[in-house]
């Protein structure tokens, strides 16, 4: 029997009962109109979100929202989560932002997302990259936000349409949720749809938007009884019976899309109503869903049967040719099984270009899907993931039907789910990476490919679960013939697994029992550094002094030609600093670690050499220098995507080097920006420490203890004793704060335990951790004598190293602990020392601490030039409380400050500049003078400008001038 046409499946039905829906709806286009206008969003977030269980309405208000957003004249973003596509990495997202991308040429698009491009390009599924690096989750969420925000400020006012949320690819979903907080700031609405019960965890801000009642998800309700008689009276006619009407919400049980479906097919029987009518009302209520919904589709003929298999197979929307392919159709069957399944109210016209065709609803697919056999879903599945990659969907698109397909041991399998694992990776998507992965090893591959591929596996969790990479690269040095050169990665990887989970002491033996056994020299050289570097993060190292000779030994007879040898002599460099050996061996040996460069993005050598590397620059007085390699490093880490862990340690370490130039206000930027990138990112705690260290020790220098204080109680820092080794020293820095919270009682034991432990592994510079100073310092009030004992051991250990910053620092607090007329020369030496050097903050305490002595000893005059001198570092650091108490000594004095006699600036003056010219070339200062027509005292001011406005001390000065700076006018 021929069907009769059914009312067409995009006409937009009014929606009943749903007022206060719509209202919000209006409510928030009214509001994204005024923000457009520049009108900031009145305690809104800028998120609209409808949540109810299957069939209550959700996709009709989605509908209705499009609708009236195309009215409003708003630029409409739309996708939809499929259940069988949420393993699909990046759906969603791509639906949202590729029909707006494909509109654009190459060189509009590259234009457009500027330097994101190669970041975001194969997540949004823009090209084939291939062997492009990949970039991290954080680095691809981060390119996200820009292309929508581009996208937004170019279609203002937006409204971004999401629909069954709940089923959306955890990738979209996170970043959803990461992004909705910005919405507050842009142009933009987010209207959400979904089922709370099934909403993963990823949803996050979308669940609930923190802060804004008004934002609440509204839960939708069911039909009243009057609800549904009104639906069903619009279809038949207003003499339907009240008692039928109440027959028709007990059979639907008031589900808006069954009372819809149920209506539509009451008018197509010509019922009107009655109660003769009920078994009739009954039998269509019972077709429109589970087993009367499957029925009613097996009534069809077998071809149109198979074409809704294929379609459910295929999910929403789906292309009908390939849908053909697959189901061995015909045009000619196609268009007619569509037009059947169009007028059951089974598929409806998609949205999108290509003549797409899609569910009426979610539930009809769910059900269709769920009724098809097991094994004929598999083989629909097996053969839709052979037509999708000939037709050129790609390997992506194929392994989601490949995921559903019993293992078969087929080796074109495991080679489609490796390659679109890798585009996964490049995506930023790891663990849908490891899923396709996991799922290869299942199948299995061929013996010869098992190590390979347990060691991409491995690499694919190291990230979201170290144990597991841990377990995989095990099985993989379990193989057989393992080449060489896969070997080494698997290693390498392996220790930085075991280091990441807390095993340092078995990533040193992994790494010492491969290197005594490797017969290349090449790699024999790789683990030997590998052991190296975890053995000095190790906290309890049992053997560090030998552990240092031997590496001394190897590192003397290597002349640096490969980047295994250059390891091998950064890590001789880092190893000098921490021993305290003299700073021209360190420096020597980081410029010969660097003759051929050194990237902070090398997967297969990791970053933790160059970023040491560049530090022994710092703590050997070229910040300068540090600060140049950091800054490469960064730009590196930023191009490849990669804004985690690695981008956090680069933030927080270059803030690192700005406080020890004395550039405090830079530094606490850099710092917090460390700690909120560390934040982002599961499992960076080491990266929290380094941030949280470091920016307490800003606040203290800058004279916010209070604020010092909150954030270590915030992060529970100097609780535990952490077992890597983290720098500045955690409990170094604790007990500074200590200290300026007037606990030296506290502060001693604690700083003694930091001694016991650094003089046990032979790290005995002060530059580096400056325990002795601060035990001298707690201990001046009560031991007297051996607070002068700690400081006059520190000062001997700072000349062993050689840096004039170190050096001043230890005679600033030998000073300061020895008191009296005696200390006057140790301040005056250690101010000396300091204007050699680029550490303008400690200068700037070594001068007020020499004045207020110097006022004490009756010497007004040159007090006053101390304390002015003090006074300009110290406001020009952003030191607010040092300077504070050079006014304190100077009224004490009763002197009153002077204007700031030279402006804060790092561009050197021309009479600088030459002062530095001539100091390059090995003129000592009494030359300069001549030359300069100065006093030698004029000259020695003039360098102390140079250095600290240079970062570098004087054997870094070719180096700078070589660079091109400018004098000032």
């Amino acid at each position: 029997m021929a069907m009769a046409p059914r009312r067409p499946i995009t006409e937009q039905r009014r929606l009943i009962e749903r007022r206060r829906e719509l209202e919000a709806l209006d409510t928030a286009f009214q509001e994204l109109r005024r923000t457009t206008a520049g009108v900031p969003r009145a305690g809104r977030s800028g998120l609209l979100a409808f949540s109810g269980q299957a069939g209550l309405g959700k996709t009709a208000l989605i509908t209705e929202a499009r609708a009236r957003a195309a009215a409003h004249g708003f630029t409409v973003l739309s996708g939809r989560g499929g259940e069988t596509e949420q393993g699909s990495a990046f759906r969603v997202v791509r639906q949202l932002v590729q029909p707006s991308l494909a509109a654009m040429d190459g060189a509009e698009l590259r234009s457009f997302m500027g330097s994101w491009y190669d970041i975001v390009a194969a997540a949004l599924g823009l090209e084939a990259r291939g062997s492009a690096p990949a970039p991290d989750p954080t680095g691809v969420r981060e390119g996200l936000d820009w292309v929508m925000t581009r996208l937004t400020v170019k279609k203002a006012p937006v409204v971004l349409l999401l629909d069954d949320l709940h089923w959306a690819d955890a990738e979209s979903l996170s970043w959803l949720a990461s992004f909705a907080p910005r919405v507050e700031d842009l142009p933009l609405l987010i209207v959400v749809a979904y089922r709370p019960d099934e909403l993963p965890p990823e949803a996050g801000e979308l669940r609930s938007p923190a802060g804004h009642r008004e934002n609440r998800p509204h839960d939708l309700a069911l039909l009243t009884t009057d609800g549904v008689a009104q639906i069903v009276r619009e279809e038949i006619g207003e003499a339907a019976e009240d008692r039928f009407c109440e027959e028709c919400w007990s059979a639907t049980g008031g589900s808006p899309f069954e009372a819809v479906e149920l209506a539509i097919g009451l008018a197509e029987r010509k019922l009107s109503g009655t109660e003769d009518d009920l078994p009739a009302m009954r039998e269509l209520a019972a077709a429109i869903k589970g087993p009367g919904l499957i029925e009613r589709l097996e009534r069809l003929d077998t071809a149109t049967v198979r074409f809704a298999h294929t379609a459910a197979v295929l999910g929403s929307p789906f292309s009908p040719r390939l849908a053909a392919t697959i189901a061995v159709l015909g045009d000619e069957a196609v268009a007619e099984s569509t037009q059947k399944l169009r007028a059951a109210r089974i598929l409806a016209d998609g949205h999108g270009p290509e003549g797409e065709l899609e569910f009426v609803h979610p539930l009809i697919a769910t059900t269709i899907y769920r009724s098809i056999r097991t094994a004929f879903r598999a083989g629909l599945h097996n053969t839709a993931a052979q037509t999708v990659l000939a037709a050129g969907y790609g390997p992506t698109a194929a392994a989601r039907h490949l995921l559903e397909v019993p293992c078969e041991g087929s080796t074109e399998t495991v080679d489609c789910l490796r390659e679109a694992a890798r585009e996964y990776l490049r995506a930023g998507a790891t663990e849908a990476a490891r899923r396709l992965l996991s799922r290869a090893l299942q199948e299995p591959p061929l013996p010869e490919d098992r190590a390979a591929l347990l060691h991409e596996l491995a690499c694919a969790t190291f990230l979201i679960e170290p144990t597991a990479t841990v377990r995989h690269l095990r099985q993989a040095l379990a193989e057989p013939r393992v080449d060489p050169d896969l070997r080494a990665s698997i290693i390498f990887r392996l220790t930085q697994a075991l280091a990441h989970t807390d095993q340092l002491a078995e990533a040193v033996t992994v790494a010492a029992e491969e290197a005594r056994q490797a017969k290349s020299p090449r790699v024999k050289l790789r683990m030997q550094a590998d052991q190296f570097v975890w053995s000095m993060v190790r906290t309890d190292d049992p053997d560090s002094p030998a552990r240092s000779r031997t590496l001394a030994r190897l590192a003397e007879r290597l002349p640096g030609r490969g980047l295994e040898e250059r390891y091998i002599l950064g890590l001789r460099a880092w190893d000098a600093v921490k021993r305290g050996e003299p700073r021209q061996t360190a420096l020597t040996y980081a410029e010969k670690a660097l003759r051929g460069g050194m990237s902070w993005i090398d997967e297969n050598h990791g970053f933790e050499v160059p970023v040491s590397v560049a530090l022994v620059f710092m703590y050997g007085d070229q910040p300068r220098r540090a600060e140049e390699l950091f800054n490469k490093g960064i730009a590196e880490c930023v191009a490849k995507g990669w804004r985690g862990s690695h981008l956090a340690f680069g933030q927080t370490l270059a803030g690192y080097i700005r406080y020890q130039r004395g550039c405090l206000a830079e530094a606490e930027d850099l710092a917090r920006e460390g700690l909120r990138i560390a934040g982002k990112v599961a499992g960076a705690v080491p990266a929290q420490l380094f941030a949280v260290g470091i920016l307490i020790q800003t606040l203290l220098a800058r004279g916010r203890v209070a604020e010092a204080r909150a954030l270590a109680d915030e992060h529970r820092f100097g609780e535990t004793t952490p077992n890597a080794v983290i720098y500045p020293d955690p409990r170094t820095v604790y007990a500074e704060l200590l200290l300026a919270e007037g606990r030296q009682a506290e502060a001693a034991p604690l700083l003694s335990s930091v001694g016991h432990w650094l003089d046990g592994r032979a790290w005995r510079n002060p530059a580096w951790c400056p325990w002795q100073l601060r035990l001298a310092s707690a201990l001046a009030p009560t031991a007297p004598q051996q607070a002068v004992g700690h400081a006059r051991d520190a000062v001997r250990r700072a000349r062993n190293f050689g840096a004039a910053s170190a050096v001043g620092q230890a005679l600033h607090t030998l000073a300061e602990v020895t008191g009296g007329p005696t200390a006057l020369d140790l301040y005056a030496e250690a101010v000396d020392q300091l204007e050699q050097s680029p550490a303008a903050y400690e200068l700037a305490r070594a001068q007020i601490g020499h004045g207020a002595a110097l006022s004490r000893d009756g010497r007004l005059q040159e007090a006053a030039d101390r304390l002015y001198q003090g006074l300009e570092g110290a406001v020009h650091c952003g030191a607010e409380a040092l300077a504070a108490r050079a006014r304190e000594e100077l009224s004490a004095a009763g002197l009153r400050p002077l204007p700031l006699r030279y402006a804060q600036a790092d561009t050197l003056t021309a009479q600088e500049r030459r002062t530095a010219e001539l100091t390059a070339r090995g003129h000592p200062v009494a030359v300069v003078a001549k030359e300069m027509r100065l006093p030698e005292q004029g000259v020695r001011q003039l360098l102390s400008s140079v250095y600290r406005k240079a970062g570098t001390d004087a054997a870094g000065l070719a180096r700078f001038l070589a660079a091109g700076t400018h004098p000032r006018p």
